[in-house]
């Protein structure tokens, strides 16, 4: 069966929360894990909006948190696929944080899910490829294989001779 390949902004999707009292750690910003929550669930509409599959988490790469995010603030968490592989899917997330008085946006968290389409048995099923259109569309679809393979090494999945990036480094040197 052919997968009709779709456009990177088909996923892309706007998450929007407000800070409250119940989210926050005793120094008043938001609580580390709410704000995976918040991320995972927009990574996993933007994978199903990509592949119209129920899709689970499979990976996190690593998450910093540039600036604390303080109760009161508006949380938007922006997502979309950056490159579909056979039944896998890498999403980026970049996270800002709105004060609603100033109406300032600040950029504070950026992070790579990765997630797997499901089929009706819950079994790994393929999934349409990704068009990159913009230039910062097509920078993410060319580093998202690094990433993926990075990924794989470091699960001890692949070695590092099967690599792309490692060989395309080597070769030419």
């Amino acid at each position: 069966m052919q997968l009709i390949p779709k456009k990177a902004k088909e996923s892309y999707t706007i998450k929007t929360e407000l800070v409250l009292a119940t989210h926050t750690n005793i120094l008043g910003n938001l609580l580390g894990g709410t704000l995976l929550h918040w991320m995972d669930i927009a990574a996993a509409i933007s994978a199903s909006r990509h592949s119209n599959r129920v899709c689970v988490t499979v990976g996190v790469d690593n998450v910093e948190f540039y600036e604390p995010i303080p109760q009161k603030s508006l949380v938007i968490v922006e997502s979309k696929v950056t490159r579909a592989f056979k039944t896998s899917m890498e999403v980026k997330i970049k996270v800002f944080i709105e004060d609603l008085l100033s109406q300032s946006r600040k950029f504070c968290n950026e992070a790579y899910f990765t997630f797997v389409a499901l089929d009706q048995f819950g079994k790994p099923t393929p999934v349409p490829p990704l068009i990159p259109e913009t230039e910062e569309e097509k920078k993410d679809y060319e580093e998202a294989l690094k990433r993926r393979e990075l990924r794989l090494l470091l699960a001890g999945k692949m070695k590092p001779e099967e690599a792309h990036f490692f060989e395309l480094k080597y070769k030419n040197n």
